[in-house]
């Protein structure tokens, strides 16, 4: 089937489903899409819009198709995708969440995570400095749990973690001092007056009339604030953050300097995110 935009899919294409819920602000088809129509690569990315109650059968039933070479995961369902998986790779297991799934060709169920790593490459591209850097993330569901794990492996200092389920908290800074025990992690609060770097690792934003995960008016111009909601590009923080003179990192930065390690996790042709931008179809 060929359509408007010269894109095919045929008997040999590889489905690459992209799990979420709800799926409105998906932005990957239209970066994974567009570069595989520019690489020749026959694949493509279709979202699918599978609830929390629904995620293990979707997942099961997907992976059953044998012309599905991998899956996309995003929220909710980071942290029931580590719990499918027969093997889980390093970064996943730290973040106790993955976002990516594949069967190898012995069957096996593989998961690895990779928001954390395109967060940090992201903020690094900006000029940040990581090491020794005092950080606060605010949400430690999968995403969260994905930059804390990365900070931390690329040498933050002090690192702050808050999330209205404490639990979820708790169990993020066991993980990190266990494998990171040089790094100061403690339960903190949303409160970011005092830290270098100040991440939104929650869904709000993704609504006009969420609240704010944070108090604005404590930002400093010293401070970078990096957001992870990629329905809008300027979020009500990052235009407060602006307002008052901080750096920040919108949230499909995040995604751009990710898809990178994704590409070669399916074991498709690599790309740089420059690559990646300039044949994105990208709308807000």
């Amino acid at each position: 089937m060929s359509y408007a935009n010269g894109f095919t899919i045929d008997g040999n294409t590889l489905l690459i489903p992209h799990i979420g819920y709800p799926t409105h602000s998906f932005k990957a088809p239209m970066i994974y899409n567009p570069y595989f129509q520019s690489k020749g690569i026959n694949a493509v990315v279709v979202p699918f819009a599978a609830t929390a109650d629904d995620f293990e059968a979707v997942a099961a039933a997907a992976f059953r198709l044998k012309n599905v070479h991998g899956a996309l995961i995003t929220m909710p369902h980071k942290l029931s995708a580590f719990q499918l998986a027969d093997e889980v790779r390093p970064a996943a297991r730290i973040a106790g969440a993955a976002n990516a799934l594949k069967r190898d060709e012995n069957g096996t169920l593989i998961a690895d995570m990779f928001d954390g790593e395109g967060f940090v490459r992201g903020i690094v591209r900006k000029g940040f400095a990581v090491a020794g850097a005092r950080a606060l993330v605010v949400g430690a569901g999968g995403v969260g749990c994905a930059i804390a794990a990365s900070l931390a492996q690329s040498g933050v200092g002090e690192l702050a973690l808050f999330d209205t389920r404490a639990s979820n908290a708790l169990a993020l800074a066991g993980r990190v001092r266990e494998n990171f025990p040089n790094v100061k992690t403690r339960i903190g609060s949303a409160e970011p007056s005092g830290f270098d770097l100040i991440i939104n690792a929650t869904p709000l934003g993704m609504n006009a009339d969420d609240p704010l995960p944070i108090d604005v008016t404590k930002l400093e111009p010293s401070m970078l604030v990096g957001e992870v909601v990629m329905k809008t590009e300027m979020t009500p923080l990052l235009s407060a953050a602006k307002a008052r003179g901080c750096r920040f990192q919108i949230g499909t930065d995040m995604l751009f300097e990710m898809i990178p390690a994704y590409l070669e996790f399916f074991g498709f042709q690599a790309a740089s995110a420059d690559e990646l931008r300039a044949t994105a179809k990208i709308a807000y």
